[in-house]
């Protein structure tokens, strides 16, 4: 997937982020245990993920400085950087346990 950064333009291509991608990757078959996704269901999220977060950042509006991209279980956030041209990537797990219980309202 390639998009061009227009302001610098710089092309951005999902194969730039690859090093973040195998780290998040990793990780989850390392850590996280998910019964809703495989490792390889994991691998083809982030892949997706990452080129909606280059499409959002790509098309963002002017001031903003995020292009975001999340699905119930991975968040995908590219951040411009001052003094830099390529954004900085992060990866994140949304994690939940299904045995947390639900809060009780106040008062109750």
């Amino acid at each position: 997937m390639r998009f061009l950064f227009q302001s610098r333009r710089m092309e951005l291509t999902a194969d730039m982020f690859a090093e973040e991608v195998e780290a998040a990757a990793a990780s989850f078959d390392r850590h996280i245990v998910c019964l809703d996704k495989s490792p390889e269901e994991c691998r083809a999220s982030l892949d997706s993920l990452l080129g909606k977060a280059l499409e959002a950042y790509v098309n963002r509006g002017p001031g903003l400085r995020h292009g975001i991209a999340l699905d119930t279980q991975v968040t995908i956030i590219l951040s411009q950087v001052d003094d830099h041209e390529l954004p900085m990537c992060g990866i994140y797990f949304n994690l939940h346990s299904p045995y947390k219980q639900a809060r009780q309202p106040a008062g109750k």
